[in-house]
């Protein structure tokens, strides 16, 4: 079995099968195991996972309404980020941040990421992000 991270978001969504076909077709997520009775599943993308569960009551602690994951992004590290990029556009997924450059200041360095911003099917809001180096101030 694969090593657990010891951080997981689990998301909860409406549609299960919406968004497995978002996460794997699109975004190129990998299923690592699921529970299909339970409309749960566990994914990866390179060193990520997150836990997608259809909703069901369990872990509701108030009112559960579009978008979403309110006051969250996941930062989501990738290898090629570009080709992730292009499938987004090939599917026509509405971009919420076009990819782009950034550099943020860590200390007395900058760190560069390329980065774009989608939200899932469900309003949660995906940073992808790919390292392009270090600079200084």
């Amino acid at each position: 079995m694969f090593k657990l991270n010891a951080l997981i978001p689990e998301l909860t969504v409406l549609d299960i099968n919406k968004s497995l076909n978002f996460y794997l077709n699109i975004l190129q997520f990998n299923i690592e195991y699921e529970r299909r009775e339970e409309r749960f599943a566990m994914l990866s993308l390179n060193d990520s996972q997150i836990m997608i569960e259809e909703r069901n009551g369990n872990w509701e602690t108030g009112s559960l309404t579009y978008p979403f994951g309110r006051g969250i992004n996941l930062q989501i590290a990738v290898n090629d980020i570009d080709e992730l990029y292009k499938n987004v556009i090939i599917n026509d997924y509405p971009v919420k941040i076009e990819i782009e450059e950034n550099w943020y200041r860590a200390d007395d360095k900058l760190l560069g990421l390329k980065e774009f911003l989608i939200m899932d099917p469900d309003g949660y809001l995906l940073r992808f992000a790919q390292d392009i180096g270090e600079a200084e101030l």
